[in-house]
């Protein structure tokens, strides 16, 4: 099962508890600290997956470091769960999913927009817009830059992509003329 499934899953159970609790906001902030504590740390991050390290060991350290940051107990709680399963070390993933679910029950989607170069603001509203016509959803979009897509825009909604692309517009008109 892929990382991204699995961290669907975990992020769902999660959002289905907050959601229920009102504490969405809170958790949501907890665990992005705790992703940025983690990610800045890693030796800490390769203890927890290292299979060497006893699970009591790493149960430990867990647990010292929620009592020194003092966590509600739902994100302690999650924190404890994700060790125990082996899937701590994939909080940034499961955040990234988390903020999408939570997004989508809201009524809106996250988007991810690659351009060849930087876009004017002008341009990112008016791709805003497109995209929000297209899904019906208030879209939150994130823009970022690959130059070897040469020009045009993709745009990645949940696992459907658009793409504008020259580069692949290019790649389909070889194939039209190899196939023709």
């Amino acid at each position: 099962m892929s990382v991204e499934t699995i961290a669907r899953r975990y992020a769902t159970a999660l959002a289905d508890v907050v959601t229920k609790s009102g504490e969405t906001e809170k958790i949501k902030t907890e665990l992005t600290q705790w992703e940025t504590m983690a990610s800045a740390n890693e030796s800490l991050l390769n203890a927890f997956r290292s299979p060497a390290i006893q699970q009591n060991q790493k149960e430990k350290v867990l647990e010292a470091l929620l009592e020194k940051a003092k966590p509600s107990p739902t994100t302690a709680n999650f924190l404890r769960v994700l060790l125990r399963n082996g899937r701590l070390t994939e909080l940034s993933e499961i955040n990234r999913k988390f903020a999408a679910v939570l997004e989508e029950r809201s009524g809106g989607v996250s988007t991810k927009i690659v351009s060849a170069r930087p876009l004017s603001d002008g341009e990112k509203q008016e791709l805003k817009i497109s995209l929000e016509k297209m899904t019906g959803k208030r879209v939150s979009p994130n823009f970022e830059i690959d130059n070897s897509i040469i020009g045009g825009v993709v745009a990645t909604i949940g696992s459907t992509v658009y793409d504008g692309s020259v580069k692949t517009q290019l790649r389909t008109l070889k194939e039209q003329m190899i196939n023709s």
